[in-house]
């Protein structure tokens, strides 16, 4: 069995320029190192300021193997911290979500923390007159997460000290994000609806693969799509689709449709497909909402946010962003062949309430674990996952539409069938390796 850690020479060789070995899927122990050194050094999301409203309101969770706590301070600032108790290492919070009131208390031995982290107080005190406790790392209370940055209320962390910074790492992309905030005539973004989980057993990478993927709709999701198409049947072009109908039909629209949505391409592995048009550029026309829109934001900046409606942005390794509808995946990997996927969806404040409608709908139909697209996928992740496992050829093709000179650009824009989405989240992937193995030596 190759051995990985400790020979970026071995990793950088996994990834040539038009195919990746299968390793990268399978290998528990670049599972270990990517941890190390991929999720840790870039900027990662955590979550949506939304998710903590009122001083108090934390949310739990595991980035890069760690376990992380945001928190709403009193000043209305959002601190994200290492969810650990200095004393033992007790967790402080085991809930996903919830408020604490004014302070953490250990559940273990009653140490208590402000809530940005300070040490408040702990039982039996004159037991540590003497020592060394407020001197140590263990008196100076939880350990904060120094590279935290909120953009337009979503919450990104970067846990190592060394790497790009925010804007240097997403650049461009970024103005997917702004997208979809700024539908909102008030600019502004809640979650709402809850979220949709699905464990996927396969690879990150794979699933993040398929975002970038549009060749497989027309084969992996035909039964959904004629099965609508089957009930629409008989119907004009022009009449009026229910919305279901509306998010069904376009899956079905053929190569053709799909190449010439466009794709673009950007540094550090992130992407947007359908930078021309997409399956959700024809949903109804909403007149009041659209003047709503001209008013708060101009005549010209509110065409250019309602006329663009990506298929997917994807902002590597953790994010893919759906501007209409409102909707986002998180992609947190669990294991080399385990994956969890979260689906949210978001209100756009001063909005028609048929936004969200519109996204809930969306995502039941398409995220949803019982959703009649969703499962399409993760049958063939699965079966992938296991057919990589087979003797032979130890290779996946990356091959489409590949152009030697793609190796010397960063940002490019090409048809939207275009492999070149993945092999530009593999090249990011092998240099975030390398860097972060190199950084370590």
């Amino acid at each position: 069995m190759t051995s990985y850690r400790h020979h970026p020479e071995r990793i950088a060789a996994l990834v040539q320029d038009d195919r990746v070995h299968r390793d990268l899927y399978l290998s528990d122990e670049i599972f270990a190192l990517e941890q190390e050194h991929l999720f840790a050094n870039t900027w990662v999301y955590l979550g949506h300021a939304s998710q903590v409203s009122e001083p108090g309101d934390f949310v739990t969770q595991d980035v890069a193997g760690r376990p992380l706590l945001m928190v709403r301070q009193p000043d209305g600032a959002v601190h994200v911290m290492y969810n650990r108790c200095a004393h033992k290492g007790t967790q402080l919070v085991t809930d996903e979500c919830g408020n604490t009131g004014r302070f953490f208390r250990c559940p273990y031995h009653a140490w208590t923390y402000k809530l940005d982290g300070a040490p408040l107080g702990l039982p039996l005190k004159n037991g540590y007159e003497g020592t060394q406790l407020k001197a140590c790392e263990s008196g100076q209370g939880l350990s904060v997460v120094k590279h935290v940055k909120v953009y337009r209320d979503f919450v990104f962390v970067r846990l190592s000290d060394s790497g790009p910074s925010f804007e240097d790492y997403f650049g461009e992309v970024l103005g997917a994000i702004d997208n979809m905030v700024d539908r909102s005539p008030e600019g502004k973004l809640t979650v709402g609806g809850g979220v949709l989980r699905n464990i996927v057993h396969c690879n990150w990478k794979m699933y993040l693969e398929n975002i970038n993927d549009t060749v497989h709709p027309m084969s992996t999701h035909e039964s959904a799509t004629k099965a609508a198409e089957a009930l629409w049947e008989g119907r004009a072009p022009t009449d009026p689709k229910p919305m279901a109908m509306e998010q069904m039909l376009p899956f079905g629209s053929g190569y053709e449709f799909f190449d010439k949505m466009g794709g673009r391409v950007f540094a550090n592995g992130h992407s947007v497909l359908g930078v021309n048009f997409s399956i959700h550029s024809n949903y109804a026309q909403l007149p009041e909402y659209e003047a709503a829109m001209r008013a708060a934001h101009g005549e010209e900046r509110a065409a250019e946010i309602l006329q663009r409606s990506p298929q997917n942005s994807v902002f590597y390794p953790s994010l893919s962003v759906k501007g209409s509808p409102q909707a986002i995946r998180v992609i947190r990997p669990l294991a080399a062949n385990r994956t969890l996927i979260e689906a949210w969806s978001f209100r756009a404040t001063g909005a028609p309430a048929l936004l969200f409608e519109r996204v809930m709908s969306y995502n039941r139909l398409v995220f949803s674990p019982m959703s009649v697209v969703a499962h399409d996928d993760v049958h063939l992740f699965e079966s992938i996952q296991q057919g990589l496992r087979a003797g032979g050829n130890e290779w996946v093709s990356l091959h489409r539409n590949y152009d030697p000179a793609e190796l010397a650009q960063e940002t490019i824009t090409t048809n939207g069938t275009n492999e070149l989405l993945m092999r530009n989240q593999f090249r990011a992937w092998a240099k975030s390796m390398a860097a972060g193995m190199e950084a370590a030596a």
